[in-house]
């Protein structure tokens, strides 16, 4: 496999949405009388494109070792990788369907993975030698996005504690990145036109964090519950207004950095009706479940035309903002 057919760790956004909407629909089918057919169908997508793009990357490694590892050393590149482990445990949340074991087995195995990840990634950073340029949303991956979901699937699996814990990891870790990349924007030159689909990771922290508070807590949603929603609507307002500055003339894999968020977003306000809140979150539920069936299927339908003309793996963006890889470490 050449370095220009090689799959780059983005990719793996496109089963973390398709998963993502799966458990919307999940939570959907009993509170709007909608089909469980179409939830398990989703999931099964979901889990076979996850399956099919493991395969893929493990094949990367074996046969295009120098791509696979530029890729891993790269400032901003290597925080995606942490989609791996993300999509890996939205897998073992939908394996409890079928079984619980299993589930438990593989989301055992990629929290331990994704803790190794994030800090060797956050790790290395520490280190230094980073530059203010690297500071992309792409750095809420491996600290942030990582231990939100961990936090999630431990609720799901009746593990309260270890969820409390690594939520706090992704809290602490949100509050702090997020001051990085907001000053790195207003300071720096402006993000290249390659890295810009980068920015629908901003939207994740506060709804997908909500998600997983939801998941350790019960009763009826508190403030702290509404405060991370609000703050998710906000960003979502601030991405479509940059909407026309973030797009590129092609599609990319890239955008499915999107579907993250898009996909938490309505099943955060889902959740919160689920556990018997009302008022404005009522109508704002199913006009976010709407688009967030719109966002996956135009990104499917996009990846699936580049797919097929060939077009869908280009050259990896390695050192997009204008220095070296860091050193191993």
């Amino acid at each position: 496999m050449t370095a220009r057919r090689s799959i780059p760790a983005s990719l793996f956004g496109a089963p973390v949405g398709i998963l993502g909407l799966a458990g919307a629909w999940r939570i959907g089918a009993p509170l709007w009388n909608l089909s469980p057919v179409v939830a398990n169908t989703i999931a099964i997508i979901g889990a076979s494109t996850w399956a099919v793009l493991v395969v893929l990357y493990a094949r990367k490694w074996l046969l295009d070792r120098a791509a696979a590892r530029a890729e891993a050393l790269d400032p901003v590149q290597s925080s995606f990788v942490a989609l791996i482990w993300i999509s890996t445990m939205l897998v073992s949340i939908s394996a409890i369907q079928v079984s619980r074991p299993a589930g438990a087995l593989l989301l055992g195995a990629s929290i331990a993975c994704q803790l190794a990840v994030g800090v060797w990634l956050i790790g290395r950073m520490w280190k230094g030698g980073y530059g203010p340029d690297f500071a992309t949303p792409a750095l809420y991956l491996p600290a942030v996005g990582q231990n939100f979901v961990a936090a999630t699937a431990s609720g799901v699996y009746g593990w309260p504690q270890l969820g409390t814990w690594l939520f706090g990891c992704g809290l602490i870790s949100w509050f702090a990145t997020e001051s990085v990349v907001l000053l790195r924007a207003a300071t720096r030159e402006p993000l290249p036109a390659g890295l810009r689909p980068a920015m629908g990771v901003q939207l994740a922290p506060p709804v997908v964090g909500g998600v997983a508070y939801l998941s350790l807590t019960s009763g009826i949603p508190d403030m702290a519950a509404h405060m991370l929603f609000g703050y998710g609507l906000f960003q979502a307002a601030i991405l479509l207004r940059l909407w026309p500055w973030i797009r590129l003339p092609s599609f990319s894999p890239g955008y499915w950095a999107f579907s993250f968020g898009a996909t938490a977003l309505p099943t955060m306000a889902m959740r919160m009706l689920v556990r018997g809140d009302s008022g404005p979150v009522a109508w704002a539920a199913p006009i976010l479940f709407v688009a967030a069936n719109l966002v996956i299927a135009w990104l499917a339908g996009c990846s699936l035309y580049r797919l097929a003309r060939g077009t869908l793996l280009l050259p990896p963006t390695v050192v997009a903002v204008g220095s070296a890889p860091l050193p191993p470490g």
